[in-house]
């Protein structure tokens, strides 16, 4: 294929360009539909007298349906997307990146996909589409899943799809959330994903942050000690990477902790543990869920972060973390390969 698509690039250069082009309609379509020519031209960045043409053509090839309401892609569509997408990867030279990248973060396997979803935030659709279809090549017989919260998690909810019958699955919060937007929090993002794969789940209803009294007496409840044998238990986990000032500011951290993070650099944030640009844990919020060395006890280990301001973040906890698969944007990729 890379032959052909070099012998490609010197004979009609302006054939893959065009066929870039068309495959961003058809992607955006596809995950905003049903949508309206304005409102694609301004994901596209494109004039609507230029797009009117192209959709037109999409149209009479049968690849775009449309109707009052707005576009959606036909079935034709759709499938002509899913096999452009092997051949975009290999144009804009991702699998080299995902290489590079594998080495340069000593991980066991990496998936990028095209975009920066700091630019264009319907990359983390993306994202959650790669991260569902990987996770579900692991989804065979029974698996308790343990999922934290964030808005790129989020998205591998939405993106998950029903199994096979033969799948037994447990989906659980990797822990307590409440303190969160209701869409972001583990309970919420656990459950759907449990409806969209057609498994069971169980809820963890419980504050992100507690005191140490608190978190003692809980850890004391039958209800709370149930779940979290079942969390431990997990054999595969999905998490996200945060950013540290903005994980803080979200969890509504005192000023006395937002102060020792700044005395203490730190840039990153996942399950609760707060590092620096060398991977040190440099603060830790008490709460009750997974932990770190919990991590050595699942199979399957699933980091899913992009967007080019992340690549710090992403760097830092990949210093200290699982060496297991890492799902990200291109945006994050490159800044990461150049020393973010």
């Amino acid at each position: 294929m890379n032959d052909l698509i070099e012998v490609q690039k010197k004979l009609l250069p302006d054939l893959l360009e065009v066929m870039t082009k068309r495959y961003s309609i058809l992607k955006i379509v596809r995950f905003h539909e049903p949508i309206g020519r304005r409102n694609l031209a301004v994901n596209l960045n494109m004039t609507e007298r230029v797009l009117r043409s192209e959709v037109n053509f999409l149209k009479d090839q049968g690849l775009l349906s449309i109707l009052p309401g707005g576009m959606s892609l036909t079935q034709e569509g759709l499938s002509v997307l899913e096999r452009l997408e092997v051949l975009i990867n290999e144009l804009s030279g991702l699998r080299v990146l995902e290489m590079r990248l594998r080495e340069n973060l000593s991980l066991s396997e990496v998936i990028i996909v095209p975009g920066d979803s700091d630019k264009e935030p319907w990359i983390k659709n993306e994202m959650g589409k790669a991260a569902a279809m990987r996770l579900k090549l692991e989804l065979i017989g029974h698996h308790v899943i343990a999922v934290t919260g964030g808005t790129t998690t989020a998205s591998v909810a939405e993106m998950m799809t029903p199994g096979t019958k033969d799948q037994d699955l447990l989906f659980v919060p990797a822990r307590g959330g409440l303190g969160e937007k209701v869409e972001n929090q583990a309970n919420t993002i656990c459950s759907t994903m449990a409806a969209k794969a057609r498994g069971k789940y169980r809820l963890l209803h419980l504050p992100d942050q507690l005191s140490k009294e608190t978190y003692l007496s809980l850890m004391e409840e039958p209800g709370v000690k149930e779940v979290m044998e079942l969390i431990h238990s997990a054999s595969i986990v999905i998490h996200g990477i945060g950013d540290a000032k903005t994980m803080a500011n979200r969890r509504n951290s005192s000023s006395a902790v937002l102060e020792k993070l700044e005395r203490e650099k730190a840039v990153a944030e996942a399950f609760g543990y707060y590092f620096n640009q060398k991977g040190e844990v440099v603060h830790r919020v008490r709460t009750i869920g997974l932990q770190l060395n919990d991590l050595k006890h699942s199979d399957f280990i699933m980091a899913v972060a992009g967007g080019s301001s992340k690549a710090e973040a992403i760097a830092a906890f990949m210093k200290h973390g699982p060496k297991k698969v890492l799902v990200t944007d291109e945006g994050a990729a490159n800044k990461l390969l150049s020393g973010t």
